[in-house]
């Protein structure tokens, strides 16, 4: 006779626990909504305020400095193509998306890999949470999302803060605990505080580290974003969504060559920010 074991209800006790969230935290919850539309709209704006033609010289321009001639003459050649294939607006909702992502990913990942770097029982802690994390399929991400505040942007830009902010934590513990024991040995000497320590020798030190962090979140969020069309996010994801539910296979590979352009353009651009404006 074969036993039955009874089945865990995780399933059900997660729903329970959203639910708790959403009806106890609607407050908090609509409150960030308004905020974080509100900076959608005001950076979309902008961006579509400035002519196509000003908006890709500026880029060209930023290219060209930060890296050098040909990534300049190549960001010109990339945009002049989505420009061409009319997906500017896309692309801009899109560039607004991983920009106000990124940036928030980045606010909250850095101070937990300075504490981690620093404190070794919180290292041990976050570590286990940070491979949960990574390795969580990235559409699960999409389902607390849509409980807490709707279909849409922002629903999405909560969806791939959290999925992109692991790299940033782990690149920035990881650079402070490798700034050599001799610099910290020296700066002891000194006799420098802790504070003095991480803003003088460690956070210098580890920059190159925390740079590539922030680079690879770049990228997560830039998948990320696409993924969340299915959700009702704005921008090529959504080009790309709706070809595939019109069968039009052409519609999504222009969207596809537009996401990978805008891709290579931030890989390339915070890549040369690392390892400093060439001269």
């Amino acid at each position: 006779m074969a036993i039955e074991i009874p089945s865990i209800p995780l399933g059900d006790w997660i729903e329970g626990g959203l639910d708790w969230l959403t009806s106890e935290y609607s407050i908090v919850t609509r409150a960030i909504s308004r905020v974080t539309q509100t900076g959608i709209d005001g950076l979309n704006d902008g961006l579509m305020w400035l002519p196509e033609w000003g908006l890709l010289a500026i880029v060209v321009g930023l290219c060209w400095w930060v890296a050098n001639l040909r990534l300049g003459i190549g960001a010109a050649l990339g945009l002049a193509l989505i420009w061409n294939l009319g997906l500017w607006e896309p692309m801009i909702e899109t560039l607004t998306l991983v920009v106000i992502a990124t940036f928030v990913a980045v606010v909250m990942a850095l101070p937990v890999g300075i504490a981690a770097a620093l404190s070794e029982r919180l290292y041990k802690t976050i570590m286990p949470i940070l491979d949960f994390m990574q390795t969580m399929p990235a559409f699960v991400y999409l389902i607390p999302a849509i409980p807490f505040f709707g279909i849409g942007s922002v629903s999405a830009i909560f969806a791939t803060v959290i999925f992109s902010m692991p790299p940033a934590i782990r690149f920035t513990t990881l650079g402070i605990r490798q700034v050599p024991v001799e610099l910290i040995e020296a700066a002891d000497a000194y006799g420098a505080t802790r504070s003095q320590k991480l803003i003088k020798v460690q956070l210098p030190m580890s920059l190159p580290t925390v740079m590539a962090g922030i680079n690879q979140t770049i990228m997560l969020a830039l998948s990320m974003v696409v993924i969340a069309a299915m959700i009702g996010a704005d921008g090529l994801g959504s080009e790309v969504w709706r070809a595939i539910q019109r069968l039009r296979p052409g519609d999504g590979f222009e969207a596809g060559i537009a996401v990978v352009i805008l891709a290579m353009l931030l890989d390339r651009v915070t890549q040369s920010l690392r390892k400093g404006r060439k001269t």
